[in-house]
Order: structure tokens, then C-alpha cells, then sequence
């Protein structure tokens, strides 16, 4: 892991234009800030899909196509803190569905405080959590010929560019039979006044989640980055529907990472590119499809129309 870290920062601060990828945000302090956003009043994303999880509950399981004596498996991809599945969960429990739940995460620590939480509050429901990164998971999914059902939630999927995003599904699809389903969460495009506070809330705790990633960097990989050397910079751009978060070098300034064996420099001003967010509308997600095995089947919007959950169908 440590490895692959170190040869990730590498590539990406060896860049003319720098980046970090954004999965490695999620250690143990990004976990907790990253709960602290989705409570943030900014953060529309976490509760118009909770919304649509708690008032649409019946209909998504209806839009499933499930028959209560299969069983089937539930796999969720970046499953965090589980909160919108456990609605889910729990309808699929009284109604008597057979099927087990398989959170995939990253983060261990997400994965253990999931287990434990479900444990407590649904200890009927067979969770089978899968540690790693949703990318390598995508090959075990393939060893089960059981239905299977997935969830790619709070429009993380946005994480990715388009042309990322349409091979992620093609291989998703291809470890996918004919006729599983694709619950696919997504952010629909917006105003800058209502996506940009999102990104940049009022109390900084966006400000720090970004800014973690140097901490466990330094933690990690020991490198010097100093983190009052670089400040949040998020950016949108509403004709593409992208928003992007930078860390912007505030001075001229080096920092050598011991696990990489290198020095990197920086300019003021320069930024190092940490995530892309995409927003989405049909046309966009269409193109998206277009060459992979989904179909849009369904789709469930907030009041709002701000997000938008859509049942993909595997052709």
C-alpha cells in the first residue's frame, strides 16, 4: 500500500502540472472531516441522495427487479459510513429479500465503524465487507454468478473525467451478467452559487480535508511538506458542470519525500490539482454510457432536482 502511494505521489508531482490523487484522502482523520462535510449545511450532495433514499425507498427497491426467494448480493462500491444504504438495508430486511451486503472501501477504518454500526443497528442483515480499492475489487466480483445489485453513491463517480468514468463502467459491465443493476448517484449540473460553497464551506472543514492529504503524506511517506505553505483553492466552472479542488503554494518552497527518494519544487502559485467533481444531466451521462453495457432503466431526483440516483440496467 505504502508502495503504491509512494509511486502514485511520484507520477503526480512529477507532472508539469501536479496532482494527487484524490483516493488517498480517506485515511483516518480524512474519514472523520469527510463525515464533518457531508453534515455541512453547503453540502447539498448527502442529503438530497439521503432524501431520495428515505421518502423513494419502496420504488428503488421496486425499480430492482429483485424476487424475494433469490438471493442476491448487494455490493456497494465506496461504501464510507454506509448511512444512506442503511435505509436501504433495512427495507430489503422487512420485506424479506435474501441477499447479502458487500461494502467495499478503501478505508478500513470506514469499513470497521460500517461493520460495528450495522452489527448494532441491523444485526439480521449478512455483511461481508472487501477491503481495497473499488478498481482492484471490480475482478472478485466477477467469481460470484449470483444476481447482484451495485451501489456507486454520492456522485463519486463525479471523481473521475468523462472518458475515466465510461471505462470504469465498461469494466464494471464486464464483470457484470445480463440483467444486474448499476444504482448510480450523481450531482446534476447547477449554479456556481449553489455547487462552489459546497467545496469552499464558511467553516474550513473542506479546507482541511484537502489540506490532510499533506499531513499523511508527511506521515507516511515522510515528506516536508509544510501545510500553512498551501491554502484550498476550489474552482467551477458551470458550462463544463466541473468543479475542481487545487492546493495552491503559497511561496516558493521545496519539500523531499523520503519514501520516493526525491525533492519536488514549488512555484507561488502553483497548484496541485487533488479532485475533479463532474456534474451531470441525461446528455452527459448518455455519452458516458454510450460505449459501455448500461442502460438507463430508472431515475429518482430530490426535490429539488439538484441529484439524481439512476438504475442502470447491464444489457
Amino acid at each position: 500500500m505504502i508502495e503504491q502511494f509512494a509511486k502514485n505521489v511520484d507520477a503526480g508531482l512529477s507532472k508539469a502540472e501536479k496532482t494527487l490523487p484524490s483516493k488517498y484522502f480517506y485515511d483516518k482523520n480524512g474519514d472523520e472531516l469527510f463525515v464533518e462535510i457531508m453534515k455541512m449545511p453547503e453540502y447539498y450532495l448527502t442529503r438530497c441522495e439521503m432524501e431520495i433514499f428515505t421518502t423513494q425507498t419502496d420504488e428503488l427497491i421496486a425499480s430492482f427487479q429483485a424476487h424475494k426467494n433469490d438471493y442476491f448480493e448487494l455490493i456497494e462500491l465506496g461504501a464510507g459510513d454506509g448511512s444512506k444504504t442503511r435505509t436501504l438495508l433495512e427495507a430489503l430486511s422487512k420485506k424479506d429479500y435474501q441477499f447479502d451486503y458487500l461494502p467495499v472501501d478503501i478505508s478500513q477504518n470506514a469499513l470497521d465503524q460500517l461493520q460495528q454500526s450495522l452489527q448494532r443497528h441491523l444485526p439480521q442483515v449478512s455483511v461481508v465487507p472487501k477491503h481495497g480499492d473499488y478498481f482492484d475489487m471490480l475482478g472478485s466480483v466477477k467469481d460470484s454468478h449470483h444476481p447482484k445489485i451495485v451501489l456507486f453513491l454520492g456522485s463519486n463517480i463525479g471523481n473521475m473525467t468523462d472518458p475515466e468514468a465510461s471505462e470504469f463502467l465498461y469494466q464494471l459491465g464486464a464483470n457484470l451478467s445480463k440483467g444486474d443493476k448499476l444504482l448510480l448517484g450523481t450531482d446534476l449540473i447547477k449554479p456556481a452559487d449553489v455547487v462552489l460553497p459546497a467545496y469552499n464551506d464558511d467553516s474550513g472543514i473542506t479546507s482541511s480535508f484537502n489540506i490532510n492529504l499533506l499531513h499523511r503524506m508527511n506521515a507516511e511517506l515522510g515528506a516536508t511538506f509544510d501545510p500553512d505553505g498551501f491554502v484550498h483553492a476550489p474552482e467551477y466552472n458551470e458550462n463544463e458542470g466541473i468543479a475542481k479542488s487545487y492546493l495552491l503554494s503559497n511561496k516558493v518552497q521545496s519539500v523531499e519525500i523520503a519514501a520516493t527518494g526525491k525533492t519536488y519544487n514549488f512555484q507561488a502559485g502553483e497548484k496541485i490539482h487533488t479532485e475533479i467533481s463532474r456534474k451531470y444531466d441525461d446528455q452527459v451521462l448518455a455519452k458516458i454510457l454510450a460505449k459501455t453495457d448500461f442502460s438507463i432503466s430508472a431515475k429518482f431526483t430530490d426535490k429539488k432536482n439538484y441529484f439524481a440516483d439512476y438504475l442502470l440496467n447491464r444489457n
